[in-house]
């Protein structure tokens, strides 16, 4: 979760997240969230398991946490939450390197889809359904949004809660609000923090997350955790980071509704366009009623018309040669979650085939190096094969794949690059 770590000013009014956490992952997310976390060969979330992040002593880190106390006092927070938490704060000077060295991935939406819905997120998150339905389906009941569509959104943001993120929320906030790159912004996600502390939700031992302050298995940072995060277990606590995702789900269910949420109703449909179609008519700002997209000759994959769920934008995310798909109102619900378009149909994608839906039918067209994702798949196995670990078959070219190319140019004495071409996987043979 695609995506991936990057917060933005927006995020300081009303956006639930500004955190496209790595994509997020691999570029997802996500992200999932972004982007979004997302397990898999290619893919590092912010919001991951484990971490080596230690703070270190800082003058500077003390002298501002000094100066924040009355700040902080001013909005509301009491000396006894001020002490407990800023006590134990310390400055991590990893939060600012991730922050300064954000490797900015481009991913196609054939690689996003190939990691967001894979057959391990899918396979995954059946067994998530099944293993919560009742709590999705009180959950559905009282905002309105279905289990698949909650579980798809808890499967980009933290792959179904096995990486929430054990990064100390108040030391990474504070960190960044000190830096002052985004001082405002961290600043107000730190008084936020101090805040849910204060309320009870959890222990500043127990507010942990991402590098950035994204938290929970739902990845809400501080200020629209404030604003959105409910209490759905009655038990006087909304706890979006304990093992029990129930209120983290109901989070998110209780945005969703409250952004617009049509049930029963889809993302969007992926469909096949007429040969001359304009394409100068797609994009989310243009809309038309199914039944004009269909007096055009826009149709499903089974060749037959759209339903009219209302309004419909055509997007084509790969262009004319990749799939086309007819988005409505709940598509643009999901980019208040997160505004990528990648995201989006990654959550909309997920929840289809969790319900039984099949892959994207459409077809991508090649990527810059004239490789389709088979034959990105197919080099990483001969690869692997070779003695190059590329640690998984994807078909997505991230860092493992691209060490492993480095290192079987450097055997091969050729020019050590690390980017595939079909000249390399017609060598490995």
């Amino acid at each position: 979760m695609a995506a991936l770590a990057r917060l933005m000013e927006d995020g300081m009014n009303r956006t639930r997240r500004a955190v496209t956490l790595g994509l997020a992952a691999a570029g997802l997310s996500a992200c999932s969230g972004g982007l979004p976390g997302f397990g898999g060969s290619e893919s590092s979330n912010g919001a991951s398991g484990g971490t080596s992040m230690q703070p270190v002593p800082d003058s500077g880190f003390d002298a501002w946490l000094a100066e924040f106390r009355p700040r902080a006092r001013a909005a509301g927070i009491s000396e006894a939450t001020l002490d407990s938490a800023l006590d134990v704060a310390g400055y991590l000077p990893d939060v600012i390197e991730r922050d300064r060295n954000q490797t900015e991935f481009t991913r196609t939406l054939e690689d996003y889809l190939a990691i967001a819905a894979s057959d391990d997120r899918v396979r995954d998150g059946r067994a998530a359904l099944n293993r919560h339905g009742s709590t999705l389906e009180s959950i559905e009941a009282r905002y309105g949004v279905e289990p698949h569509v909650v579980t798809a959104v808890w499967g980009l943001e933290s792959n179904y809660g096995t990486r929430r993120g054990d990064i100390p929320v108040i030391s990474a906030v504070a960190t960044l609000a000190y830096d002052g790159r985004r001082g405002r912004f961290f600043e107000q996600q730190l008084i936020a923090a101090l805040r849910i502390l204060q309320n009870g939700d959890v222990t500043p031992e127990g507010m942990t997350g991402s590098w950035a302050g994204a938290m929970g298995h739902t990845q809400f940072i501080p200020t629209s955790y404030l604003e959105q995060a409910v209490d759905f277990t009655g038990n006087g606590r909304r706890d979006i980071w304990s093992d029990d995702p129930t209120d983290a789900l109901a989070s998110a269910a209780a945005y969703l509704s409250g952004a617009g949420w049509r049930r029963g109703q889809p993302w969007g449909v992926e469909v096949q366009l007429p040969e001359g179609f304009n394409t100068g008519l797609t994009g989310r700002s243009s809309t038309r009623s199914p039944g004009d997209w269909a007096a055009q000759g826009v149709r499903d994959m089974e060749g037959g018309r759209v339903p009219d769920h209302g309004a419909a934008s055509i997007i084509i995310p790969e262009g004319p040669r990749g799939p086309a798909f007819m988005t409505f109102r709940n598509f643009t619900v999901i980019t208040r979650y997160n505004n990528s378009e990648n995201y989006v149909i990654g959550v909309g994608h997920l929840s289809d085939r969790l319900r039984g839906g099949p892959p994207i039918q459409g077809s991508f067209p090649p990527d810059a190096q004239g490789m389709s994702i088979s034959d990105r798949r197919e080099l990483q196995r001969r690869l692997t094969d070779a003695g190059f670990d590329t640690d998984g078959v994807d078909g997505v070219i991230g860092a493992n794949t691209e060490s492993a190319i480095r290192d079987y140019q450097r055997s091969a004495g050729l020019a050590v690059t690390g980017e595939p071409s079909s000249d390399l996987l017609a060598r490995l043979r």
